[in-house]
């Protein structure tokens, strides 16, 4: 499916004005929908239901779905939070919010905003199979988790070891873990197969346009089940 007949078939998505980055230059933002935040099986039934499903089909998530899995794995809740600034459905050390969901779809890799709740172009193609899976390659949704050490000098509440690289190491693995259960959860709520698993370290830096305080961490692929 090429770019124009995706957002032709997408009417919740609004595109953002202004220009694409000149590293996506044939993608175009876009505003996700509002995030559904009631329906689906409830928390434990949903835990009941927690599972990794690898085969997964390639049919496309619906636009609402979409914006609800990425509001669900690490979108704001709520605007203002003890340690300042939004909070978010995942936690994190400071609130640093250290980690970055880079969400590769079939025509483009794009970067979840939480505020503004929107993906913002990274570059145009199909890299799903940086994945590292196969079956994760024709999975409607992949994301990357992508965490970015420099967040943690600008957190609002300096904890000791903050700065420390391998406390560093210990907060956005756990950062990871938990946003990576969201997605799980959320999955299992709306009958989605979801896996968490390692993903190409070595070209996805380079393709992502990441910058060196940034590193690829792990991914997750989402659809619905085979």
């Amino acid at each position: 499916m090429n770019r124009r007949t995706f957002l032709k078939s997408v009417p919740a998505f609004t595109v953002l004005a202004g220009t694409a980055s000149s590293l996506a230059q044939d993608l175009e933002p876009i505003t996700l929908a509002k995030p559904e935040t009631d329906g689906g099986k409830s928390v434990l039934a949903a835990l009941k239901e927690r599972r990794t499903t690898r085969n997964i089909r390639e049919k496309a998530l619906p636009p609402q779905t979409l914006s609800n899995l990425l509001w669900g794995a690490f979108g704001v809740n709520r605007e203002n939070e003890p340690f300042r600034g939004p909070g978010r459905t995942a936690a994190s050390a400071s609130n640093s919010q250290e980690i970055d969901l880079y969400v590769a779809l079939p025509e483009g890799v794009y970067l979840y905003e939480a505020v503004g709740h929107r993906l913002t172009p990274v570059v145009a193609g199909d890299f799903r199979r940086r994945s590292g899976r196969r079956a994760a390659a024709r999975a409607p949704v992949n994301i990357f988790y992508v965490v970015d050490i420099a967040k943690y000098k600008k957190a609002p509440f300096q904890e000791p070891g903050l700065r420390d690289p391998e406390v560093q190491k210990s907060y956005y693995y756990v950062a990871t873990g938990l946003i990576a259960s969201n997605v799980y959860l959320f999955a299992a709520s709306q009958g989605l197969a979801a896996h968490f698993h390692n993903c190409d370290k070595r070209n996805t830096p380079k393709e992502f346009k990441l910058r060196p305080e940034q590193r690829v961490l792990f991914a997750q692929t989402v659809g619905y089940p085979a």
